[in-house]
């Protein structure tokens, strides 16, 4: 290998290393940033899972219907992606497939829609009247039940996967790191042992003649 082919992978080693642990001190900032704040909005929430004491046979929540997870964050605070995740998609989502019947708040809504217009269209005397104001009513407290759950389980589900790039960035940040170590550890190995190779030949061929 010549020199000016040496220089120019010693260069490119060189550019590698300041690039890679450019890129993974920003991966790292970057997740470190997003997992912070996502954990401190979280807090501020002050959600917490229902302790076990709720969650048991004859308690006030069906253990059966709730999974092992929402059972293992038994009475703690929801401050990380992944409890925002299981509280969203094991408490609050088995809390609204109970609302109406599974239905979701589209669903309810334009149900509401259909009810009010029915009940606009009818007199107060009609025998009907009175069921179907109520049905009018239950609809309405099922659409802002539903509104306010599915708003909340959405957050929550959109910080587990603000959480979740967080994370992958910061083991992605440590990825890139690992390698720009290794790639300075290569263009240490070419300033400082192979560069020499040539001196050391030279000084053997010297002493052999």
């Amino acid at each position: 290998m010549n020199a000016a082919i040496r220089w120019r992978i010693v260069t490119l080693q060189a550019v590698m290393v300041v690039v890679l642990a450019a890129a993974g001190g920003f991966a790292l900032y970057e997740g470190t940033f997003v997992t912070g704040m996502i954990h401190d909005e979280l807090v501020s929430q002050q959600i917490s899972f229902p302790g076990t004491d709720q969650i048991k046979a004859g308690g006030a929540l069906d253990p059966a219907k709730f999974s092992a997870e929402i059972r293992n964050y038994a009475g703690q605070p929801v401050d990380n992606g992944d409890k925002a995740r299981v509280y969203a998609n094991d408490f609050i989502g088995v809390h609204l497939q109970g609302v109406a019947k599974g239905q979701t708040y589209s669903q309810v809504s334009a149900a509401l829609s259909v009810a009010n217009t029915k009940l606009a269209a009818m007199s107060k005397d009609d025998p009907g009247y009175a069921a179907q104001q109520q049905l009018v009513t239950t609809l309405g407290a099922q659409k802002q039940t539903l509104f306010m759950g599915e708003t909340l389980r959405s957050n929550l589900l959109n910080a587990y996967g603000w959480d979740t790039v967080g994370t992958y960035s910061i083991y992605a940040g440590f990825a890139l790191l690992l390698i720009a170590m290794v790639v300075l550890g290569a263009l240490a190995f070419e300033l400082f042992v192979a560069g020499r190779k040539p001196e050391r030949i030279k000084v053997a061929q010297k002493i052999a003649a």
